[in-house]
């Protein structure tokens, strides 16, 4: 075999060798490259029974707020109460200075008794003509003013003591004991507000006042009538879901020109004085009773400039967009008013791992059991 042949063998091996490398290669590729697929988490939207709800911001108030006052001059001798108290209906918070009024009910007390004894006597006298008609009907004038002086006088006297209208918490004292008080009109002593029951003040924009009005007729609630038949759920910023169970007491009867919105208010029983004045409260309005809708975790929703949506994995198992309108939040997850079905695999884990059009791995997230329908006090 001459040299030629023998390059030509050699040749002929190392092109043979490169090619079955180059068909390994090209196989090894191909399995890697379908090794490598997003691995995402999938799971059907589960049907639940859902409460659409009204979300509002409120604030706390009393059902009652009186400015205790001093209604007659004099120095001020005992607060009867600790700043911040909450005292029964009809406590004594306050003594103003007595003697002087105790003086006057018993001054007129005994000018009463004469202008008594005097019209005794001359009623006695005109019954044998002793003394005029007119006489009479003077000191019957003069029994009636001392009557009235000494009502007056008692009245006074009790304005000497400022008690409870009702019951309340009470803020701090405006006045100490040996001060002057009542002497150029009303000073103010103290406020005490009723925290039991108690209120929440929050406004509705017009769409949702209409929404609440259209499903307050399907369930024949007629607002000013029949409006406590309508619940109301508050809770505060320090709670978790809506705690506190009221019901509608008050609307506006007219939408404010100024803010678009109309005023409702709230009434709580609070017997445990939870809910105080001057409190922020999340409020929400139940409108009507559960009905089916299909829940998913809010984790799965994305939003972009095109508005809200999620990631499907279709039959092929390539990633679609979804766009979606979201329903209320609920105990369990996110209930979504359209844009997926009861079958759709949506992507909850690994969202950043897709891309709409191209393949993944799907692997199917364990069934949750199915949580209680949510309740008043979420």
């Amino acid at each position: 075999m001459n040299r030629e042949s023998i390059s030509r063998g050699v040749a002929l091996a190392l092109a043979a060798s490169l090619a079955a490398g180059s068909t390994s290669a090209c196989r090894r590729k191909a399995a890697a490259s379908a090794s490598v697929l997003p691995a995402v988490t999938v799971q059907a939207p589960r049907s639940e029974p859902v409460i659409e709800y009204l979300q509002l911001t409120g604030t706390v108030a009393a059902s009652k707020s009186v400015n205790l006052v001093a209604r007659v001059p004099g120095y001020l001798e005992s607060v009867n109460f600790k700043d911040g108290a909450v005292v029964p209906e009809g406590e004594l918070l306050f003594v103003i200075e007595k003697p002087p009024y105790e003086a006057q009910v018993e001054l007129n007390k005994a000018a009463l008794t004469r202008a008594q004894l005097e019209l005794d006597r001359q009623q006695s006298m005109m019954k044998e003509n002793a003394t005029a008609e007119t006489t009479v009907e003077n000191w019957v004038s003069q029994r009636d003013q001392a009557k009235a002086q000494l009502e007056l006088s008692q009245i006074n006297l009790g304005y000497t003591e400022v008690r409870a209208p009702f019951e309340g918490r009470l803020g701090a004292r405006q006045v100490d004991p040996g001060n002057l008080v009542g002497s150029s009109g009303p000073t103010v002593l103290a406020t005490i507000e009723q925290l039991h029951p108690i209120y929440v003040n929050f406004n509705l924009n017009e769409r949702d006042a209409l929404h609440l009005r259209q499903e307050m007729r399907r369930l024949k609630i007629e607002l000013g009538s029949n409006i406590g038949k309508a619940p109301v759920e508050v809770g505060l910023q320090n709670e978790q879901g809506y705690p506190h169970v009221g019901v509608l007491d008050f609307a506006d009867n007219a939408l404010s020109t100024s803010t678009g919105t109309i005023a409702l208010r709230g009434l709580f029983k609070n017997e445990d004085t939870t809910l105080f004045p001057g409190l922020f409260a999340r409020v929400r309005i139940p409108l009507g009773d559960p009905r089916p809708m299909l829940v998913i975790p809010p984790s799965a929703v994305g939003n972009d400039q095109q508005g809200d949506f999620v990631y499907v994995v279709n039959p092929s198992d390539v990633v679609e967009r979804r766009a979606i309108v979201k329903g209320p939040l609920t105990e369990s997850g996110l209930a979504i008013r359209s844009g997926v079905a009861a079958g759709d695999r949506v992507i909850v884990n690994g969202l950043l791992n897709a891309r709409v059009g191209e393949k993944v791995a799907p692997t199917t997230a364990p069934a949750e059991s199915t949580p209680p329908p949510a309740s008043g006090k979420g």
